[in-house]
């Protein structure tokens, strides 16, 4: 291996790992793991997954519900965004969540949904520009609220997140490494490529469509 493509792999390595230590260090004290001590929020944008990964319940999936149930209970959050991908027809991610929320009384016009959050970036500037709120929580894994918070800082809104158990069975190396270039790609499409999300449209504001007249 010649010296110059050494270099740019060390290079390369360099680089991915600093955005990764950027991502996790800029979300440091936006981050929550209880909700003891949680202020009271409009809007929390619950971000989307598979309810079963084959036939077990996925349990990323679960935290996430759970935790919003118990949110609404509370009374610390008013409405909800589930926001998630809409494949085809028997895939759904939004859908499925509101059937469970809907299963724990939350009223169904506290529940708004986005189909077209096909990744985090689209869910996070979705919530902005469709839906018209720059100051919500988001609900999921701490590893994944990372990465949303940088994604909602660069739009200058002000998130927090509620950082959700994940698997109690260790999820391994993998997935750690996976978030890693998934953090690196986020970085490329905000500060370089200008990625915007795959579908936008008119605005659909949940606070003004559910506040008395």
């Amino acid at each position: 291996m010649s010296l110059s493509i050494l270099l740019a792999c060390l290079f390369a390595g360099l680089f991915v790992i600093s955005i990764d230590r950027w991502v996790s260090w800029q979300a440091q004290d936006r981050i929550v793991s209880t909700a003891d001590n949680l202020e009271e929020f409009e809007v929390a944008v619950v971000l989307g997954t598979s309810k079963y990964l084959g036939r077990t319940l996925n349990e990323y999936y679960s935290h996430r519900i759970e935790a919003a149930i118990d949110l609404f209970k509370q009374q610390k959050v008013s409405h909800f965004l589930l926001s998630g991908d809409n494949a085809h027809r028997s895939y759904n991610e939004p859908w499925t969540m509101k059937r469970d929320l809907l299963k724990a009384e939350v009223p169904e016009a506290n529940i708004h949904l986005d189909y077209a959050g096909f990744r985090t970036l689209d869910s996070i500037v979705r919530a902005k520009k469709i839906f018209d709120t720059d100051d919500f929580l988001i609900i999921t894994q701490k590893f994944h609220c990372e990465r949303a918070l940088f994604i909602a800082n660069y739009y200058d809104i002000n998130a927090r997140c509620l950082a959700v158990p994940g698997p109690v069975k260790k999820t391994g190396f993998s997935i750690r490494l996976r978030e890693v270039f998934a953090r690196t790609k986020a970085f490329l499409d905000l500060y370089i490529m200008n990625t915007q999300p795959k579908f936008l449209g008119p605005k659909e504001p949940i606070l003004s469509s559910t506040s008395p007249e």
